[in-house]
């Protein structure tokens, strides 16, 4: 039986958010970077679903000492909520957001001179210097300055009073394949552009490469700073890291059922009628979370949720807003559970009931993508409840 979260009133769907499991799994991560190292959590996209402000809060209890987000948007919300730790934009934004990186004391990665030199007129003109950190492509392809090309940048640049360089960083696409040639070769380019960057006489900040697999994995590329994501949240970015630390799940997700019905054998049930109800004495339950939710409609009959710490087959087409699953009163087809649900009981979808669980992992795996995206998308319109 679930216990202890109480559910909005507004709406019997909720995202239950762990913050003693956030705070442990912050400690263990803690513990897995180099004892001189720093440690950046990463809160974008509302700390992956799971809402920034209270996360980047836990986390600083738990030994955080920076953060990151994807917008300059994201870095206001929690320096007005009272962050005052460094806070670097993962990537440049557009030049209209400058006065506002300047006026929040943010730090954006940089990696086209254009941007720099507007950032530093700014910046200067507030009578301030504006913190960056310098963005290296190593090999990914998506953001930064190529690597061959750091010295250059930094001429073209350093010259200007508004700005100075608070960190050097890259972003590895295979650290979680253990042997990976692409990853081997990073490193390497990301090496020789720091290494280039020193011999030309010029900061490079706090140096930084390393993401949740490549801290868990790999700590000969820890620097002087780890920035760690998804691991916060209790998901692993591979297999292979289920080894070498423990993270609990931080998010579930549930639901009340708000109707109870036995419909006579035939009937349809949901758009299209893609189940109909096979024999007498099916309940047919409905939960208010639908594909708005974040519940893909791809999971549409390929998927459980749990009630009462047993199983029960969704059934029918996911809807925007609302789903249904089946209890087969009979247990004809050995299908669980055994005794008959209710108006109100609590559903859930993602997470543990009893002695069973839906894993983001096996969400994930149902719908042909990742963990990050599963919580990501149940993020978007529930309300969290912190436990």
């Amino acid at each position: 039986m679930v216990r202890g979260a109480m559910p909005p009133e507004d709406r019997w769907a909720w995202v239950e958010i762990d913050l003693d499991a956030l705070r442990q799994n912050t400690a263990a991560l803690r513990r897995s970077i180099a004892r001189d190292a720093r440690m950046m959590c990463v809160v974008k996209a509302d700390a992956y679903g799971h809402g920034a402000v209270e996360c980047a809060k836990t986390m600083r209890r738990a030994g955080a000492d920076q953060f990151a987000v994807a917008t300059v948007t994201e870095g206001i919300e929690l320096r007005e909520a009272g962050i005052g730790e460094p806070i670097l934009i993962l990537s440049e934004p557009p030049r209209e957001t400058i006065p506002r990186i300047v006026q929040y004391d943010l730090m954006p990665a940089l990696y086209e001179s254009d941007f720099a030199l507007e950032l530093g007129e700014c910046a200067a003109a507030a009578n301030k210097v504006a913190g960056y950190h310098l963005a290296i492509d190593t090999g990914m392809t998506r953001i930064g300055v190529n690597w061959r090309d750091v010295v250059e940048l930094r001429h073209a640049i350093d010259f200007h009073r508004g700005i100075e360089c608070a960190g050097t960083f890259t972003h590895f696409a295979t650290a979680d394949v253990p042997g990976d040639w692409d990853y081997q070769m990073q490193v390497r380019r990301f090496n020789q552009a720091v290494g280039a960057l020193e011999d030309a006489g010029f900061e490079t900040g706090l140096v930084h490469c390393a993401n949740t697999p490549a801290t868990i994995l790999h700590p000969e590329v820890h620097w002087d700073m780890c920035r760690v994501g998804v691991g916060l949240y209790g998901l692993h970015p591979t297999v292979v890291t289920r080894r070498e630390v423990h993270l609990k799940p931080v998010m579930s997700v549930r639901g009340r059922i708000t109707r109870v019905e036995r419909p006579e054998v035939g009937t349809g049930v949901s758009y299209g009628a893609t189940y109909r109800v096979p024999t007498p004495n099916i309940q047919i339950c409905t939960v208010p979370i639908g594909y708005a939710d974040g519940l893909s409609r791809t999971l549409s009959g390929n998927m459980d949720v749990l009630v009462n710490g047993e199983r029960c087959r969704q059934v029918g087409r996911i809807c925007m807003d609302q789903f249904m699953f089946e209890v087969n009163v009979n247990n004809i087809r050995a299908y669980r559970p055994t005794r008959a649900v209710e108006y109100g009981d609590i559903v859930t979808v993602l997470g543990t009931d009893g002695n069973e669980m839906i894993s983001a992992d096996d969400m994930a795996t149902r719908r042909d993508t990742i963990n990050y995206e599963v919580v990501c998308d149940f993020g978007l319109r529930l309300q969290k409840v912190y436990v």
